[in-house]
């Protein structure tokens, strides 16, 4: 793609910062050169990505664009926290099966890569059930404790799922769901949260209101925790909700 194209595209996408529901208009030809362009970045990163703190970390937006811009207005890691969209799978036993999944390839619907997608946290069991969504599995604290300690890990940070304040623990805080599209499909009136990872492991979440009550972000709830720590450490402050 030309340069000068791509920074044209990147110019107008930005413009629109500060002004929801402003449209930008590109061309066939520009979406499309995006979408080849993009695909050869996607297959030459591994499916594993492993990242060094400090970074950013951010759950679903679902198209929402404008959140997406509020995000970068403020703007597996260190070995220690892994990440996914949706969560653990019984047939997944070292990382090495995630580096080796072929793709392209079209989600299949069980199996390891359908769990890493769709499976779900559950505070009602232990071990595995069949999921409500009609796909994949719920799995219980104990499987986030277990995987945790067989791979010498701190932290699971997943997505996936809608949270009322952008973010919520499970499994004694071993496992934190993060949701970035507030006021989802317009109906939830949920917060949306980022989460961010500091040179020594410290996590602290930046909380998204929804754009029509709030327009930018609220540090009034902040929740840190130093990775390494046992759970019983991590601390809360300013009134966070954890």
């Amino acid at each position: 793609m030309d340069p000068a194209v791509l920074d044209g595209v990147i110019r107008r996408l930005l413009e629109v910062r500060g002004k929801p529901g402003k449209q930008v208009q590109l061309s066939e030809s520009e979406i499309r050169q995006l979408c080849v362009v993009s695909k050869g970045i996607f297959l030459r990163q591994p499916n594993l990505l492993e990242i060094e703190a400090p970074i950013k970390i951010c759950g679903d937006i679902h198209g929402q664009y404008s959140d997406l811009l509020r995000l970068f207005e403020y703007a597996l890691i260190d070995e220690k926290i892994l990440c996914m969209h949706g969560g653990l799978s019984p047939d997944l036993h070292n990382l090495n099966q995630i580096r080796s999944l072929p793709r392209p390839t079209d989600v299949p619907e069980s199996g390891l890569l359908c769990d890493l997608l769709w499976s779900d946290p559950s505070n009602d069991i232990k071990g595995w059930e069949a999921n409500d969504r009609g796909v994949s599995y719920v799995f219980g604290a104990d499987r986030v404790t277990e995987f945790l300690q067989k791979h010498d890990l701190e932290l699971i940070c997943r997505a996936h799922q809608v949270v009322e304040d952008g973010y919520e623990f499970f499994a004694n805080r071993r496992l934190i769901t993060i949701f970035s599209a507030p006021n989802y499909c317009g109906e939830f009136d949920n917060a949306g949260a980022m989460m961010s990872v500091d040179e020594t492991l410290m996590c602290s979440f930046q909380i998204l209101k929804p754009a029509d009550k709030k327009p930018k972000f609220s540090f009034g709830s902040t929740t840190t925790v130093k990775s390494g720590a046992p759970p019983s450490r991590m601390k809360s402050f300013l009134g966070a909700k954890v």
